[in-house]
């Protein structure tokens, strides 16, 4: 018996190492398509106009499906909201409260405090609207993913038909950019998907832009801060350098 399990432990070690040395479709690496945003560099700055965009695409599009559990209605004070509209956007959500007098659950109208509430009551509720498949909050969905915005942007642009040798598996989508390139969420920007309020034409390219801006400021919204504070600290540890320097010269000036 132990002669058996012996020469089966090696046997599935084996197997291991073979299939780790033998990376598989779903895990092959794929290139991502370097864009530029506006945050991108030491002087970036997050643009109001591109995030209010992109909360718009998320709203109108993808908010259905995902959520941004992490984000509050307060916060989107840093997109250009005045107070009223961040009132007045909380409002027409319905937000789970509670317990009331009775040890009872309520909802109730969404107030700035209140973080976006999800599409769904718990995940397997999100799992069996889905086909088993989880759609993941986007809050850090631009930290979580190698690529970033990226590969934000190149997902939701990469869609098309699979090459003629491929068949896809039930329920699967093809995706240029998603490793295996077969993917359960199907295309959800179009052309027009949806009314910019701003104007601006509303191309896949431009949607894919915004959203992907939008979703880096969800993960990291206090990029603008972080990159001011370092500036300001470089630029004293220069003046106090040279300072410290003049000292220097000036007390051992009489010096040999």
């Amino acid at each position: 018996m132990l002669k058996r399990l012996a020469v089966s432990a090696v046997t599935a070690a084996t197997l291991f190492v073979a299939a780790a040395d033998r990376p598989s479709e779903a895990a092959e690496a794929v290139a991502i398509p370097n864009y530029d945003f506006s945050f991108e560099g030491v002087f970036g700055t997050f643009d109001q106009m591109e995030l209010q965009r992109g909360f718009q695409v998320y709203r109108e599009v993808c908010s259905a499906c995902h959520g941004l559990r992490l984000v509050s209605f307060r916060n989107l004070v840093d997109l250009g909201y005045s107070e009223d509209e961040i009132k007045a956007l909380a409002a027409e959500y319905m937000v789970e409260d509670g317990p009331d007098e009775n040890g009872e659950m309520f909802m109730r109208a969404g107030i700035p405090a209140d973080r976006i509430p999800s599409p769904y009551r718990n995940v397997n509720e999100a799992r069996a609207l889905n086909g088993g498949a989880y759609p993941p909050d986007l809050s850090l969905m631009a930290k979580k993913r190698k690529g970033g915005p990226d590969y934000i942007k190149a997902l939701l642009v990469g869609y098309g038909e699979p090459p003629a040798d491929v068949e896809l598996m039930p329920g699967m989508y093809w995706n240029d950019y998603f490793p295996g390139h077969q993917i359960a969420m199907p295309q959800i920007l179009y052309p027009d998907s949806v009314s910019f309020a701003d104007g601006t034409e509303a191309t896949l390219e431009q949607q894919s832009l915004d959203l992907a801006t939008f979703l880096m400021w969800t993960a990291e919204p206090m990029m603008d801060t972080r990159k001011q504070t370092g500036i300001s600290v470089i630029l004293f540890l220069l003046v106090f350098t040279g300072l410290m320097y003049a000292v220097k010269r000036k007390v051992w000036a009489d010096l040999h």
